[in-house]
């Protein structure tokens, strides 16, 4: 193969959702990244908090004809023969502004050229030009195969429900509508041995409440097993609803670590130690546990930071008590209790 030639391949990849610091929601969308020569093209845009147009909770005629557009087996969507390689995970409205580029055939090879930020229906590259940014041209046999692939790839691995199994039924219903709220299904059961095993192959995940034994989890876990599916296991870390929300999105990543902006979250000794990948937003937030088991939320870090490791000093009144660190970029979620 020439050395012009970039590779193209497809990998799972997340949009973190959650219940933020603030109260706010932010929605959990699981979709398929694009990979030149081995690495996210997502993380080449900087610090962006967008999903491609694979998203796994499109209906699957809209998932098809969107890779059938890829393909250029249907016309650009937009004019100059453009189409939207990147979009926002909320709404997906052009407005929002969006990452798109040129895909044409030369020859038996495709090639994506002149990417830009696009918010209306012509895009300006002298002004939003991702200058630096390709093109890039692929090889034909293995750029349909790698797309004609997810149409008939089993989605299983995308399973976007989770099983809640605790003590506390009102805590439990309370982080069962926070994870409805961001796109995430969660169904609340005393006993999965009862569950039908039809039913349990569309978890992704389960979760167990700090009350529940570990006999009862093993029965559980065996549940799983004899209907032949495995499952993520989430141990609660306390009856924090930000908190359990990040955890069990932690567990449904199915992307793998190599290929995430944040790769490690280390909580001891009053600091927070991160390393990313690539240039991105990083957000640290301390929920802490007082002796009345009341919940105090301490945001101790909201920035850019680079690639490589980096240490976040935390206050010492957030580390009072029982202490649990969430660290968050655009694409992960990461969650440890803090050592002392």
């Amino acid at each position: 193969m020439s050395a012009e030639y970039a590779t193209f391949g497809l990998a799972p990849a997340m949009r973190a959702g959650g219940v933020l610091a603030n109260g706010d929601y932010q929605a959990h969308r699981d979709f398929v990244d694009f990979m030149v020569d081995g690495r996210p093209l997502l993380f080449q845009l900087s610090d962006l908090d967008a999903v491609s147009p694979l998203a796994s909770d499109i209906p699957p005629a809209i998932f098809t004809a969107q890779v059938r557009s890829l393909l250029l087996e249907a016309d650009a969507p937009l004019t100059d023969g453009r189409y939207v390689i990147y979009g926002c995970p909320e709404c997906e409205d052009l407005a929002c502004g969006a990452v798109t580029a040129v895909i044409e055939r030369d020859g038996d090879d495709y090639v994506w050229r002149d990417f830009a930020w696009q918010t209306g229906e012509t895009a300006d590259l002298e002004r939003n030009g991702y200058h630096g940014i390709g093109p890039f041209r692929f090889h034909g046999p293995d750029y349909r195969g790698a797309l004609q692939s997810l149409l008939s790839a089993d989605d299983a691995a995308a399973r976007r429900r989770v099983l809640l199994i605790g003590a506390r039924v009102a805590v439990l219903a309370r982080l069962a509508a926070a994870l409805r709220t961001i796109g995430i299904g969660a169904d609340i059961t005393h006993d999965a041995t009862e569950v039908p095993a039809e039913e349990l192959r569309t978890y992704g995940a389960v979760a167990f409440g700090r009350a529940v034994g570990e006999e009862e989890r093993a029965a559980v876990r065996e549940a799983f097993e004899r209907a032949g599916v495995e499952v993520a296991h989430v141990d609660g870390l306390a009856p924090v609803i930000p908190l359990l929300v990040a955890q069990i999105e932690n567990a449904l990543d199915r992307s793998p670590s190599a290929q995430r902006r944040l790769t490690r979250l280390i909580a001891a000794e009053g600091e927070a130690g991160v390393e990313v990948t690539s240039t991105c937003r990083v957000q640290v937030t301390v929920y802490r546990l007082d002796r009345l088991h009341r919940t105090h939320t301490h945001a101790a870090f909201d920035g850019i930071l680079p690639a490589g490791r980096h240490r976040i000093a935390l206050s010492g009144k957030a580390l009072k008590g029982e202490s649990f660190v969430v660290a968050r970029s655009s694409g992960t979620v990461l969650v440890e209790p803090m050592v002392r």
